[in-house]
C-alpha cells in the first residue's frame, strides 16, 4: 500500500514547488511521481487512490492536480473540451491520442517539424507548440 512506502522524493517535490505537504498532497504525489512517466485523468488518479486506501475526494484530486500543474509539477493535455490528462513527463514532447481507448502516447519533439505558424497577436510570443495527433483504429 502507498501508506507503507517511505515519502522518498514526494516531500522534496512539493516543498521545492512551494506547496505545503499535506497528507493528501503527499499521497497523491507519491501515486503520480513514484513510477514511470505517465498520463492520468483525475478520475483515474481518484480510482488509484481508492485502491491504495488514500482517503481523498474526487474534488480534492481535481484541485490537487491543478495545484501541481500551476506549480510546474505536471503538464495538462486537453484532448477535447472537458477531457484533460495530466502528464508527469515535463520534457518537450508531443502526443498521439487513440480516440477509441483514450490512450495518450508520447513522441519526441524532434520527430516533427512545425512550420509556417501564424504571427502571434501583438504583445505576445509563442512559448511552445503542443501537437496532438488523433488516431482511429482501422
Amino acid at each position: 500500500m502507498i501508506q507503507d512506502r517511505p515519502y522518498s522524493n514526494a516531500l522534496n517535490r512539493l516543498t521545492n514547488a512551494g506547496l505545503r505537504p499535506t497528507r493528501q498532497r503527499l499521497a497523491l504525489a507519491r501515486l503520480l511521481f513514484e513510477c514511470a512517466p505517465h498520463h492520468v485523468t483525475a478520475e483515474q488518479l481518484y480510482s488509484k487512490a481508492q485502491r491504495e486506501k488514500v482517503k481523498v475526494s474526487l474534488a480534492t484530486v481535481y484541485n490537487t492536480l491543478h495545484q501541481f500543474k500551476d506549480a510546474g509539477l505536471l503538464r495538462e493535455v486537453v484532448v477535447e473540451p472537458g477531457r484533460s490528462y495530466f502528464d508527469t513527463n515535463l520534457s518537450d514532447h508531443h502526443h498521439f491520442y487513440r480516440e477509441s481507448t483514450g490512450e495518450l502516447i508520447d513522441f519526441p519533439v524532434d520527430t516533427l517539424t512545425v512550420g509556417d505558424l501564424p504571427p502571434p497577436p501583438s504583445g505576445t510570443s509563442v512559448s511552445r507548440v503542443d501537437v496532438i495527433i488523433r488516431l482511429q483504429d482501422n
